[in-house]
């Protein structure tokens, strides 16, 4: 663990012409920084001459977060529920005749997903870099738009060739938006109110499959031979993200620094996140977060976490239509019994990010949502083949899983410290969603089908190996707060001023504290 001593000297970089004064920070009397560095987080330099600001009351406080709530919280759901809908168009387009248009077979559609997830995969770390470095929101909105254009073009696809084009471009652009909306609600919310708002834009998922399964309804009644249902429902939607994205452009402030509140209200909504000791932006690369974050133990348990429960959703997400369509319905039915899978999405990801944050508690809520994955696995591998009910609700139940998500999204923005640090650790987040994505949709085999046993039996294992690790991760937390309150109680460990803008990660700064 880094000494904070070192942190200071070895790590945090300061205006020559501010000279350092000695301070006592309980590990020994070392020369701090001017607090005002330069390479600090974006804050300090705000903040520098704004120092006349009344105090803010309560009231205050609950008149700003809802304000901030309708300026961001709506734009960042439409891009999420975007997100959601048009990498999963294609779900719906294989019950809309895509397979006989394009000419593909089953595994073919399996690769349609591989690809997707394996682009998304790759510019994860470039997206980070662009991120941290370019203004967040705006940055957001160009990807939007670029991937509605693709979406828009998917339309005129007629061969397999042409569809793994688009998807590697659509991994290409979507695989900005979770970073980013993962980097803004840390920008503008202390660490309870994290885990509701992250949960409300990942509402996407749910309101995208419930909106998803209502248009492929709606459009299956449009025929026309030179202009399918499922092009036209590309071309609509794709020409609606777009439109979107330039909205995030215009109105999704890049930070409370240049956001549309008032001067007092901007420096009231940087004064309320001190407590969180995450900062809010930092433009400067530090190469020594990048490895600091690679070196964290807390990131791997979190990675595989990650890659085995969306080892179901990425298995789930591609072939809904294709298993409800199995057991006999026709497409416009498949259509809307899709519906009460978006339902219980919302609900779980709804009563999983409340309870988050009314307790503080993630990885408890974690492994509850696995527990209906397990079970949705086995109804679906283990009911006979006429039990049409029993298994329709078992793939009703493995929607749960995909709430898990924010949870993971939340615990990283709450526990990972120092900017670099935490785009770092964004980016291999995703990558693990993406790793655990690609294999999902390679667990169902043409030789395997109808039933898919085998696809589903990796359901129920995956499930029980991420309630495994949720589990030694929050131990692992556990004991390093242990061994932090310890260290104050032997050694002590004194506050600095503006400690909480100094861009220090999680284990150079003492006074920090894991959140389970």
């Amino acid at each position: 663990m880094v000494e904070l001593e070192k942190a200071i000297h070895e790590y945090v970089k300061y205006d020559s012409s501010s000279p350092g004064t000695p301070t006592d920070v309980g590990i020994g009397t070392v020369t701090s920084p001017d607090p005002w560095t330069k390479d600090g987080d974006e804050a300090l330099e705000f903040l520098k001459d704004r120092h006349n600001v009344v105090e803010m009351t309560a009231e205050d406080e609950k008149r700003l977060v809802r304000k901030i709530d309708w300026m961001i919280m709506p734009l960042m759901w439409g891009c999420y529920v975007l997100q959601y809908l048009d990498k999963t168009l294609i779900n719906y387009a294989a019950v809309m005749g895509l397979y006989d248009d394009a000419n593909i077979n089953t595994d073919q559609f399996s690769n349609l997903a591989l690809f997707f997830y394996v682009s998304y995969l790759a510019l994860e770390f470039p997206h980070g870099y662009g991120m941290q470095r370019l203004p967040t929101a705006k940055y957001l909105g160009l990807m939007v738009s670029l991937w509605g254009v693709i979406v828009a073009v998917t339309s005129a696809c007629k061969n397999y060739g042409a569809l793994v084009a688009t998807r590697i471009l659509l991994g290409w652009f979507e695989s900005a938006v979770a970073p980013s909306l993962i980097l803004i609600t840390a920008m503008w919310y202390k660490k309870k109110e994290q885990p509701p708002r992250v949960g409300f834009w990942y509402l996407g998922t749910g309101t995208g499959t419930i909106i998803g399964s209502l248009i492929s309804f709606g459009f299956q009644h449009y025929t026309s031979k030179s202009f399918t249902s499922w092009q036209i429902m590309f071309l609509v939607v794709g020409i609606i993200t777009v439109a979107t994205g330039v909205l995030v452009v215009f109105l999704l402030p890049d930070n409370p620094m240049s956001s549309r509140l008032t001067p007092a209200e901007k420096v009231w909504a940087i004064e309320r996140l001190r407590e969180k000791q995450t900062g809010i932006e930092n433009k400067h690369l530090k190469r020594y977060q990048v490895l600091e974050c690679l070196k964290d133990p807390q990131t791997w348990m979190l990675s595989l976490i990650t890659i085995s429960s969306n080892v179901p959703n990425g298995a789930v997400s591609s072939y809904q239509a294709t298993l409800i369509k199995g057991f006999g319905f026709n497409s416009k039915t498949t259509a809307l019994l899709q519906l009460p899978s978006g339902c219980c999405s919302v609900i779980s990801i709804l009563m999983a990010t409340y309870l988050a944050g009314r307790f503080d508690q993630r990885g408890l809520n974690i492994i509850t949502l696995l527990v209906p994955g397990i079970l949705g696995g086995a109804l679906m591998a283990f009911l006979p083949g006429d039990n049409k009910a029993g298994k329709l609700i078992g793939i009703y139940l493995t929607n749960c899983i995909g709430a898990s998500l924010p949870l993971l999204y939340s615990w990283v923005s709450a526990n990972f410290a120092g900017h670099t640090k935490k785009v770092t650790m964004n980016a291999i987040l995703l990558m693990s969603f993406c790793a655990g994505n690609m294999i999902g949709p390679l667990t169902f085999r043409k030789k395997d089908a109808p039933d898919f046993v085998p696809a589903k039996i990796a359901i129920i294992v995956t499930c029980a190996f991420a309630g495994a690790m949720t589990a030694v991760l929050r131990m692992y937390y556990l004991w390093e707060n242990r061994g932090r309150d310890k260290l104050v109680e032997t050694e002590g460990v004194a506050h600095r001023a503006n400690m909480e803008f100094l861009d220090l990660t999680d284990r150079e700064n003492k006074e920090f504290r894991y959140r389970l």
